[in-house]
């Protein structure tokens, strides 16, 4: 018998349960951080629907509005087609979803092949061990200065900061569909995060003008993240990558995490490299199918 499948508004409530049971089953989180924050926040406009059997939620999954969609299905109910009218629904719902495969796991591989879909976008997760990163700062060139968000907002202003912010964001990521164009309103609901920290904010300066910054993340077991670096172009070249990504680090490590990690593209070979250089090796691949 299969579920009954109904679409939702922010049923929060009722999916949490489902995805701390496949979190503990899988062994890795089915929703990312923004599709958990979707289940209670209309601001990022999620659809979800829900498949329930008896009254009980078996399964949900969420659709963004920019296609992009994240499955997860209670270990006891697996097996049973009902992933398969669940991602059924969301691509009737937008033909062009691209279906999030979270550790690209032994069942999501199998409702791929079902419905015939392909990897078109595969995301690694790189970790390196405290233990393998030097606790001190980067030595800067002259004219470089390193400063945390509260120390720069102290000298600036938030306003300042910001706009600077978010104009190296949007020029380091001007080609990536989840970092690239935000705006104030979508940098303040990503600092709504219970984890936001202001001083894991690490900027670099040239005078007054920002050339880079580190947002680091400290995940609640203590593990570091990376979470995003961004060099302006005109600083690109300049061999300052390597203090940017530094001083992330050192700020982690002195803080105490016992391992630190960090998202990238598999395809962004450079990158890729230049993190295995440092130590970093492949833990994790999330992938997306289409």
């Amino acid at each position: 018998m299969t579920a009954d499948i109904l679409s939702a508004h922010l049923p929060g409530d009722r999916v949490r349960p489902l995805l701390e049971a496949a979190e503990t089953h899988d062994g890795i989180a089915a929703f990312s951080e923004s599709f958990v924050q979707g289940l209670d926040d209309d601001r990022l406009r999620h659809a979800h629907f829900l498949a329930e059997r008896d009254g009980e939620v078996v399964a949900c999954a969420g659709l963004a509005e920019d296609g992009s969609a994240e499955l997860v299905v209670h270990p006891e109910r697996r097996r049973e087609a009902i992933g398969e009218a669940l991602a059924r629904t969301v691509r009737a719902e937008n033909p062009d979803a691209g279906l999030w495969a979270h550790g690209n796991l032994p069942g999501a591989k199998a409702l791929a092949a079902k419905l015939g879909l392909e990897v078109v976008r595969e995301l690694l997760v790189m970790g390196i061990s405290a233990d393998d990163i030097a606790a001190g700062g980067p030595e800067l060139p002259a004219g470089f200065e390193a400063l945390d968000y509260v120390g720069a907002v102290e000298r600036w202003g938030r306003d300042a900061v910001e706009k600077q912010w978010l104009e190296v964001n949007n020029d380091a990521f001007s080609w990536h569909p989840e970092q690239g164009g935000w705006d104030v309103e979508r940098l303040h609901r990503a600092m709504e995060a219970e984890w936001f920290d202001p001083a894991g904010v690490q900027l670099l300066y040239e005078g007054e003008q920002l050339a880079g910054f580190h947002w680091t993340k400290r995940h609640p077991d203590g593990t570091g993240e990376v979470y995003v670096v961004g060099l302006a172009s005109e600083h690109r070249g300049e061999g300052m990558g390597g203090p940017l990504m530094q001083m992330g680090l050192a700020h982690l490590v002195q803080g105490g995490s016992p391992q630190v990690i960090l998202y990238v593209e598999a395809d962004n070979e450079p990158a890729v490299k230049r993190y295995t250089q440092l130590g970093f090796k492949v833990d994790e691949s999330h992938v997306v199918y289409r």
